[in-house]
């Protein structure tokens, strides 16, 4: 009954247009109220919900948030993305379909420097998507392979989705961002194997092949760029700093490179990234304190034991267990965003993965990648609406276009639930 409660609660909330964080509120009263008029577990207080509330959003890691997402703003307008894309362009931009393999690239290298599906996505977009309009490119295949390829960002380290989270599953974001590294260069290697094989039926001019020299002259230009990746992930390992204090040098290294060395960043427009940054921040944010309130709820109520007893069939391989869940998260990732999905369904899910001996550092990559895919699929797609909005075209066609390469990170994912060492070994060096 307790799971009902929580189930219709939170769906009722929805369905009649309440945005997620207050859903996710008017869920936690309802557990509460339930709660109180059934049991002896906890008694109704509206006091005890402001403080969870406030609690929810009082964690330190939770500082990375705001400083991932300034960084991404300094790096788009400081002129970083455009010389990452440069530098893909300068070296494999000649190649049959060039402009795809072009825009993998610079979404992996990107991935590693701000940690935003969305943000990565909007500036490649507005890079790449004129590029492969005016080369003859089909849009719709060319805003799926954008679109396919910004959802690695949450998957390559520094990813916001690892902290919410490490912060909601109390698991080690620094072990998180290191086992992400592998599935999600894996993921940029398989879309440019699927983009490969679509872009045979392209007939498109592939562009001149750059002299030797000027290749080397756009890569010292962009070297700054490239560097940042190298410096937060070496930082990470070597233990120089923590993922909240690697947020910081992200953001202050993007500012510095590009108001002083690349010179596009203005005075003026300081005041702008930083308001969208805190933007962006505040509904993070809500959605986090919000989800805190249910999610000690969840706790209270024993909602976790309940899953646990449904999926108790597949409790005896790991593999099937894993299957399943997997099965599940894609469900809800259709119809809820990323962010909710993640503090929705972490405290749920987390005890189950611990009850089975599951590698809670495995279980999240594997689960931030599934939410990632669900920023690519209809009818909520954040990640593709974006790129719907940049080139222009109707979500029908460019889900038509992102289809190959949704199926291609599937598999990908499928892999992972199959093969758990690709994460675990590669984890198990970066840690020594």
């Amino acid at each position: 009954m307790t799971v009902a409660v929580f189930v219709f609660s939170l769906l009722g909330a929805m369905a009649i247009g309440m945005p997620i964080a207050y859903a996710l509120l008017v869920c936690g009263v309802a557990l509460m109220a339930f709660l109180g008029a059934t049991t002896t577990l906890v008694s109704f207080d509206s006091q005890i919900l402001a403080q969870r509330f406030v609690d929810g959003a009082d964690n330190f890691p939770l500082l990375a948030v705001p400083f991932f997402l300034l960084a991404g703003e300094f790096m788009n307008a400081g002129g970083l993305s455009r010389r990452i894309v440069n530098f893909a362009m300068a070296w494999v931009g000649h190649f049959r379909g060039g402009l795809g393999y072009v825009a993998v690239i610079a979404a992996i290298i990107m991935a590693s420097l701000s940690g935003s599906a969305v943000a990565d996505t909007a500036a490649l977009a507005a890079l790449l998507i004129p590029m492969m309009r005016a080369a003859g490119y089909d849009i719709g295949r060319s805003a799926g392979l954008i679109s396919a390829g910004g959802i690695i960002a949450p998957v390559i380290p520094p990813s916001i989705g690892f902290i919410i989270f490490g912060v909601a599953g109390n698991v080690s974001i620094t072990k998180l961002f290191l086992a992400g590294i592998v599935p999600g260069v894996l993921m940029g290697a398989t879309i440019g194997v699927a983009w490969w094989w679509v872009a045979k039926t392209e007939k498109v001019q592939p562009a001149p092949r750059m002299p030797l020299g000027q290749r080397l002259k756009v890569t010292v230009e962009g070297s700054l760029a490239l560097a940042l990746p190298v410096v937060i992930i070496g930082g990470m390992k070597i233990g120089i700093f923590t993922p909240t204090e690697a947020a910081v040098v992200a953001a202050v290294y993007s500012f510095v490179v590009g108001m002083f060395c690349y010179r596009e960043l203005k005075l003026k427009e300081l005041y702008g990234l930083t308001l969208a940054a805190g933007k962006t921040t505040a509904v993070v944010m809500f959605l986090v304190a919000a989800a805190m309130v249910s999610a000690w709820l969840i706790t209270v109520a024993n909602i976790p034991d309940e899953v646990a007893r449904l999926l108790q069939p597949f409790m005896g391989s790991k593999i099937l267990l894993m299957l399943v869940m997997m099965l599940l998260i894609v469900i809800v990732g259709t119809a809820l965003d990323f962010t909710p999905t993640v503090l929705i369904l972490t405290p749920v899910l987390m005890p189950v993965v611990k009850a089975a001996g599951i590698d809670p550092v495995y279980f999240g990559v594997l689960f931030i990648m599934n939410n990632a895919i669900g920023l690519i699929t209809p009818p909520v797609g954040t990640v593709l609406n974006v790129v719907c909005g940049v080139a222009r075209i109707s979500m029908g066609e460019a889900f038509r276009g992102v289809l190959p390469f949704l199926l291609a990170e599937l598999a990908v994912l499928f892999l992972l639930v199959l093969v758990p060492d690709i994460v675990l070994v590669p984890l198990k060096w970066w840690m020594h």
